[in-house]
């Protein structure tokens, strides 16, 4: 996951016109269908959280991510982890790992028939580092010459140095130190939305965010073009019949966005024929031996790279011994016994099972109240000081986490009040640092780059935390192309993470990936972001 760069997203943006939940299955007998399908026909995909944006540069959510993904292409993708394949760019690479040049598609257009070329992927690396713009990437482009730990250009830069475009197909740009081709191809190849120079050029960087692109892109890369979003209720999808990887099989998605509680039962009637994935539209636990058991439905449960928080503002806490007793106090094995009925892992740390950067050497904070009350005694803790603990909606078992929580905050004496918001407002109250504590879900790459949560100035930095010994560490994690170098910084950043403790992993949930038997091709993969990079290849039974 990349992160904002700048000032905190306002949830009121969204201002597409919105019908209320009720009109959902309105909403989908407008296609004509009522889910399920032949070739050709709509397909229905079940998810739980709504897209808090989706203007391409500026999304800090990942159901925003996904649904852009339908829609608007990136460079390459990684159907699997470490494994890059072309996208709008047929190669990047580099003799150095200091100069890099990116070879782009050669037939690739917008949907407005105009052609993607060099100058598109300049003028979108170039909007994401100007000062003015609002954008969830900078941390992506941290890397390249001439921009701050923010990923920003000086005030008043437009261009960043030594990128540029050599002709319509070729792209050339330059890096601070070597680094880690892999680096390149997942943070900038894999996770940066190209948008079009020829729609947004004449718009001031400062109101990208506001403008009509932002809200429901109209000109468009990728296999689907957006044909409607209902806030809250569902997005369309229809395919664009040019694409230049050739036209999608099918030829209309509706995401149906609904409370998790009903997937199975949608799944059953196959009024949805797969779920999201990606932790934004995971199947209840409760559930699983229910949509295991469904004639139509192929199932699968798969460990991911996704981590639910606990994320304390350090200057509501601003002891590490108040941290760490608040952690000490959380009964998290409880949490994967009650809630994932065993389907998930405990770690420490942004790092799950499926990270080869996760140092197995450290061992996790366990649950003992009585430390816990002995930590923030000694830190100087006041009892009777309200702790605002705020608790986004949609997720159920997230919720029912923050429950479990309360009652270990409550059983050592604390005086902790809970308040639950829809996602965006959520995000909106933690960027603000309206919160003392926030409940929040991650999902991040494969490299182990995290410095935009835990830099000082990182774009996702929900907690305030600023230290120059976890900022140097990382710092030279990206700009080590040495990989056994890269892991050795990378445990020293787990270990001081541990001391620090901004943020407690309370657990990393495994994904329930169910699809319909009637779809030949696609569906929820073991690696989300695998999910997405073949969207347009998807396909019914019978499709020729």
């Amino acid at each position: 996951m990349s992160a904002p760069t700048t000032a905190r997203r306002r949830p009121t943006r969204l201002l597409i016109a919105a019908l209320t939940t009720g009109g959902l299955l309105a909403a989908a007998a407008c296609s004509g269908d009522t889910g399920g399908g032949t070739a050709g026909d709509t397909l229905y995909i079940g998810t739980v959280n709504p897209p808090a944006s989706f203007n391409p540069i500026n999304q800090a959510d990942i159901a925003g991510q996904w649904a852009v993904r339908f829609a608007m292409d990136t460079l390459l993708d990684q159907p699997e982890p470490l494994k890059f394949v072309p996208k709008l760019a047929e190669s990047i690479q580099s003799q150095d790992n200091k100069t890099f040049t990116v070879k782009l598609h050669t037939g690739a257009k917008w949907s407005d028939g105009k052609p993607i070329t060099a100058k598109d992927v300049v003028f979108t690396i170039n909007l994401i580092a100007n000062r003015d713009s609002l954008t969830t990437l900078g941390g992506n482009i941290t890397a390249l010459t001439g921009v701050d730990a923010t990923g920003k250009l000086p005030k008043g830069g437009t261009a960043v140095p030594g990128l540029k475009a050599t002709d319509d197909s070729t792209v050339v740009f330059t890096t601070k130190t070597p680094v880690d081709p892999n680096y390149i191809k997942e943070m900038m190849g894999t996770k940066i939305v190209i948008v079009p120079e020829h729609v947004l050029g004449s718009v001031a960087p400062a109101k990208v965010d506001d403008s009509k692109f932002a809200q429901l892109p109209d000109v468009t890369s990728g296999p689907y073009k957006f044909a409607k979003y209902t806030q809250n209720a569902s997005i369309e999808y229809t395919a664009d019949p040019d694409y230049y990887l050739g036209a999608a099989k099918i030829s209309k998605v509706i995401v149906k966005i609904m409370p998790a509680a009903n997937l199975a039962g949608e799944l059953q009637t196959q009024s949805i024929l797969m779920n999201s994935g990606g932790g934004i539209g995971n199947i209840p636990f409760q559930d699983l031996k229910t949509v295991q058991g469904l004639r139509e439905v192929n199932t699968k449960v798969n460990p991911t790279i996704g981590f639910q928080t606990i994320q304390f503002n350090v200057k509501s806490f601003p002891d590490p011994r108040m941290r760490l007793g608040l952690a000490h106090a959380i009964n998290r094995q409880q949490m994967v016994d009650q809630l994932l009925l065993g389907n998930g892992e405990i770690v420490d740390g942004p790092y799950t099972s499926q990270s080869p950067y996760l140092d197995k050497s450290q061992k996790d904070l366990t649950y003992d109240p009585a430390l816990a009350k002995k930590l923030l005694t000694d830190a100087g803790w006041d009892f009777g000081k309200k702790i605002d603990f705020v608790v986004p909606t949609g997720n159920k078992i997230r919720e029912r986490s923050a429950d479990i929580m309360l009652q270990n905050f409550k059983a050592i004496g604390l005086n902790v009040v809970q308040t639950n918001y829809d996602f965006p407002t959520t995000l909106a109250k933690a960027r603000a640092k309206e919160h003392d504590l926030v409940l929040m879900g991650l999902n991040f790459n494969i490299d182990p780059d995290v410095s935009n949560m835990y830099g000082s100035t990182g774009s996702f930095n929900l907690t305030g935390y600023a230290s120059p010994d976890s900022d140097r560490l990382l710092l030279a994690g990206t700009s080590e192309a040495n990989p056994a170098a890269r892991h050795k910084i990378y445990n020293d950043l787990q270990k001081l993470w541990q001391t620090d403790l901004p943020i407690l992993t309370l657990y990393s949930d495994h994904a329930v990936a169910s699809t319909g038997k009637s779809v030949a091709v696609g569906g929820p993969a073991p690696f989300w972001n695998g999910t997405v990079a073949n969207i347009g290849q998807w396909a019914f039974e019978g499709a020729s």
